[in-house]
């Protein structure tokens, strides 16, 4: 019997085809790749002033990525802020008070320093029988007055001291809460600016400007895709074969049923198996039980997305 000579061709390119699944490497692991993702979540309510991002965009760290309005907290520190400055304003001016005592000591203390000199000259004049015992006892008398009334002045000045400080604490007391509401005030008004915290891309968008936004409310989904993780799964006589930190080959499809190839680290292994994974792409494979394993996978062009499938040869 003889056959079509497309026939012939044809049964030789299966047997070609055949033969080269036979002589590929097989893969050690099946799995797909996953990234970091993480939602960031509105930390104030109120209305979405404005979201400059876009589904794709690359955020750098630190980045202003929208804003909550903040109108009425701003205006409630403007209050607090004027209260504060109201209750300044009736602080006493301790100095200014005290300062009259002071005067008052020093013109003392002048009387004083007179009425020592003239006792020393009428004290002259009475050896010479110039003066009378009268005139240096009224001196006398004048200095022992102006003595008491420095030690009455003393007196006034810590009385009233005291009295400044218990009315100046007083002012303070009050000042203190309004200014821990004013820190509090300032802490969720930082709260409204939406600051991205980490280096990645824009996963997905969940609010648009204009929107109402409530505390823990998902705003937007980030994930750095610089590495990405291959979530791997090995057969339990494969363990003894692997461990943290060795590198491994990382085959994806590529253009013209190519592969690529790139090297991954392993970084974590399961401790506890699980039946396969329906993702795993060989049948045969899919009712056995193995370990679950994370590669990290750099990824600089972007070419790795997540979900895309690879294998795992060591």
């Amino acid at each position: 019997m003889k056959y079509p000579v497309y026939f012939l061709s044809f049964a030789l390119l299966l047997a070609g085809l055949s033969a080269c699944q036979k002589n590929a490497p097989k893969a050690d692991a099946y799995g797909n790749f996953e990234a970091e993702e993480r939602i960031i979540s509105a930390e104030a309510s109120g209305k979405i002033m404005s979201l400059h991002i876009e589904e794709g965009q690359v955020l750098k760290a630190g980045e202003e990525a929208g804003r909550i309005d903040s109108v009425q907290l701003a205006l409630k520190r403007e209050q607090l802020q004027a209260s504060i400055k109201a209750i300044a304003a009736k602080s006493p001016a301790i100095e200014a008070q005290l300062a009259v005592y002071e005067r008052q000591t020093a013109s003392v203390k002048q009387q004083l320093s007179t009425l020592d000199r003239e006792k020393r000259r009428i004290e002259n004049l009475l050896k010479s029988d110039a003066a009378t015992p009268k005139q240096l006892d009224d001196l006398n008398a004048q200095i022992e007055a102006a003595q008491r009334q420095m030690d009455v002045i003393a007196q006034q000045r810590n009385a009233s001291d005291a009295n400044l400080s218990i009315q100046k604490n007083g002012l303070l007391a009050e000042i203190l809460p309004l200014r821990k509401q004013m820190e509090q005030l300032d802490d969720q008004i930082a709260k409204c600016h939406i600051i991205n915290p980490l280096q990645g891309t824009v996963l997905a968008k969940y609010v648009e400007p204009g929107e109402i936004t409530a505390f823990g409310k998902p705003l937007y989904k980030v994930a750095s895709l610089d590495t990405l993780t291959l979530r791997a799964y090995v057969a339990g006589n494969q363990l003894g074969a692997i461990k943290i930190g060795q590198q491994v080959k990382i085959f994806t499809d590529a253009a013209d049923g190519q592969q690529r190839e790139t090297t991954g680290t392993i970084r974590w292994i399961s401790a506890q198996s699980e039946f396969t994974p329906k993702i795993i792409q060989t049948k045969e494979e899919r009712v056995n039980l193995v370990y679950a394993v994370k590669i990290s996978v750099p990824n600089p062009d972007g070419v790795l997305k997540i979900g895309m499938p690879a294998e795992v040869r060591r």
